[in-house]
């Protein structure tokens, strides 16, 4: 698509803007550029980051139509407007956008590599901000999973019975496993699996029949029925294919056992995750013993919330040092904190460890803010993982404005003030049409009444704030 630079860059003044030929994607970006506090943000950073040929090395294109690339921005902005896509086509802007269709028949395309994509942007975000840290800061690949609920579904292809960890009990939905990395300062999901069920008989729906199966889409079907380990190592393994770097892999309980571990440890990485008191033997001089025995060797002196580590070796001989930290929400149980590089002192496991919590901040913000899970109800697998790339997009877009702008905002905060932007900007044309049509009437009436009333106007102007002074400044009152 090209796009001149006075749509981007200028700030448009003419009230006349129902004479504006623009349709969807450029036609938000308009919006926003025409308020100053959104400084042509997004468009800057679409094109500064290359959005468009990442998308063609992904083979995300068209062959005919609407380019893809548009599509694309229009969804990737929708957002921002406080609509959704029924609610936009159905709104007095439904003349800048092209046809429902065309933007589920994008959502829908088996062939785009939505993976790739997202690693690809990853990757080029992670890399630029390697270069704005210093060498020995540690970066870190962080590991979690979230529930995307679809309990009303019913012929949701690939919908599954999946187990929520956070309510305790099974749901009709996915299990969206999700890899993000960071460096302490910023958090960039790198990539992610919309997990069905590895068991069939959890499964309420299987792959559609008429999906190619050389295509990526049917590609990521089969991996969505990979059991959550072995998809989750996959990730790491792809993010390492594209050129990101960390020193480790931060985990929580569920994922923090034995056999990943090793796997983990084989890609050349560390570890550090939090143990749940399970079942599990540590050798430690010689004898096996569970985590609440081993914590009877630790000498604490009861000034620190760090009760103490220790050096023990698991069952199948992996070395790891085990710190016992208290429970702030109840300080009578003990945290285990498992490392695999037992180089590393007590209190920066815990620091380390403690930039997990950015990945509970992604999926809070993106569901939040963001409609991960929301936006579309569509009963394609398809739609559901480009959805998602186009959330975490949205995500590392913020992100890169917030790092370069070091704005000390939350994800929130940055949300709803391009969200204002484009509000308040709806606002404004609305007055400076209405304005523009009093002005022309005016001209209609003879000349004595026009300068009476071009008299009254100014005087009227004169006794407003500077903003609204700057909003009708640009009025011509010349017959």
């Amino acid at each position: 698509m090209t796009l001149k630079k006075h749509h981007f860059f200028g700030i448009i003044k003419s009230p006349q803007l129902t004479n504006q030929n623009t349709k969807g994607a450029d036609f938000m970006i308009n919006q926003m550029n025409q308020n100053e506090n959104t400084q042509n943000k997004f468009s800057y950073t679409i094109k500064e980051l290359k959005i468009g040929k990442l998308l063609r090395q992904s083979n995300i294109t068209k062959n005919c139509g609407v380019p893809a690339f548009e599509v694309f921005q229009f969804l990737l902005l929708l957002v921002f407007q406080g609509k959704n896509l029924f609610r936009f086509l159905n709104s007095k802007h439904k003349d800048q956008a092209v046809s429902k269709n065309t933007y589920y028949r994008f959502l829908n395309e088996t062939s785009y590599n939505w993976k790739k994509f997202l690693s690809l942007l990853a990757a080029k975000v992670t890399t630029a901000f390697d270069r704005l840290t210093r060498p020995e800061r540690v970066k870190a690949f962080v590991l979690d999973d979230s529930v995307i609920k679809r309990n009303r579904s019913k012929k949701v292809e690939l919908l599954a019975r999946v187990y929520d960890h956070v309510e305790h009990k099974f749901q009709k939905g996915f299990t969206l496993l999700t890899l993000g990395w960071t460096d302490g300062y910023s958090f960039i999901p790198v990539g992610f699996n919309m997990l069905s069920s590895a068991k069939k008989q959890n499964r309420y729906q299987e792959v559609s029949e008429d999906i190619d199966h050389r295509t990526n889409g049917y590609k990521a079907r089969k991996e969505s029925m990979l059991a959550k380990t072995e998809a989750a190592v996959l990730l790491i393994k792809n993010a390492l294919d594209e050129g990101m770097h960390a020193d480790y892999v931060l985990m929580d309980t569920w994922f923090t056992t034995e056999p990943m571990i090793r796997k983990i440890l084989e890609l050349g990485l560390d570890v550090i995750g939090m143990v749940k008191q399970l079942k599990q033997r540590y050798y430690f001089n010689g004898r096996l013993y569970t985590l609440p025995e081993l914590q009877k060797f630790v000498n604490y002196n009861g000034a620190s919330n760090i009760f103490g580590s220790l050096h023990v070796t698991t069952k199948n001989g992996i070395p790891v040092k085990i710190v016992f930290v208290r429970n702030r929400n109840k300080k009578s149980e003990c945290l285990y904190l498992l490392s695999t590089n037992t180089m590393l002192s007590d209190s920066e496991i815990v620091r380390i460890y403690g930039n997990r919590w950015s990945i509970e901040c992604f999926f809070k913000a993106s569901k939040s803010f963001m409609k991960l899970g929301t936006e579309f109800q569509c009963r394609s697998y398809n739609a559901m993982v480009s959805h998602t790339t186009i959330v975490f997009t949205r995500y590392i877009l913020l992100e890169w404005i917030r790092r370069n702008q070091n704005d000390e905002r939350s994800y929130g905060e940055l949300f709803y003030m391009f969200c204002d932007d484009i509000q308040d900007m709806d606002l404004t044309t609305a007055l400076q049409s209405l304005m523009a049509l009093f002005v022309n009437i005016a001209k209609s009436f003879s000349a004595k009444i026009t300068e009476m009333i071009k008299n009254q106007v100014n005087n009227w102007m004169a006794s407003q704030a500077g903003f609204i002074q700057a909003m009708f400044g640009d009025l011509c009152w010349e017959s």
